[in-house]
């Protein structure tokens, strides 16, 4: 599996119960990426792909236990490192600011285990420069 994950500079995912993935741009860059396989996510993060995109998700409160190899999985507030050994790679959304947060990422991807393999920089709808890197395992 390959978790999607939006953070801040400070690795944070959330705060107080409030997301810090909403950005338009960033969710249709996440389903064309997913065009063609399945992709994961909570029944809480629908909303964020807008009306119609639920034929591309497949929502499911486990969803991290039932992905399958290759298969992506939008990630927010939940811990990955359970899920570690199961991973191919991992796909950061990274806002280039800091934000409040009481939930962090709890993996870093970093040498031995992690290489990145791409790196781009977009404007989003609700940031001015959106970091997508993607790493491999």
């Amino acid at each position: 599996m390959i978790p999607i994950v939006c953070v801040d500079d400070g690795w944070g995912m959330a705060f107080g119960g409030r997301r810090q993935s909403r950005d338009r741009e960033v969710s249709a860059r996440v389903l064309a990426d997913a065009a063609g396989r399945p992709l994961w996510c909570a029944p809480s993060s629908l909303a964020l792909f807008g009306p119609g995109a639920e034929g591309h998700l497949t929502a499911a409160e486990d969803f991290l236990n039932r992905a399958g190899p290759g298969e992506l999985c939008f990630v927010e507030g939940r811990p990955l490192l359970p899920w570690l050994e199961r991973m191919e790679g991992l796909v950061l959304y990274r806002w280039n600011r800091r934000y409040p947060a009481d939930v962090y990422l709890d993996i870093r991807p970093e040498p031995p285990g992690w290489r990145l393999v791409s790196r781009e920089e977009f404007s989003g709808s609700s940031h001015p420069r959106i970091t997508k890197e993607v790493y491999q395992r």
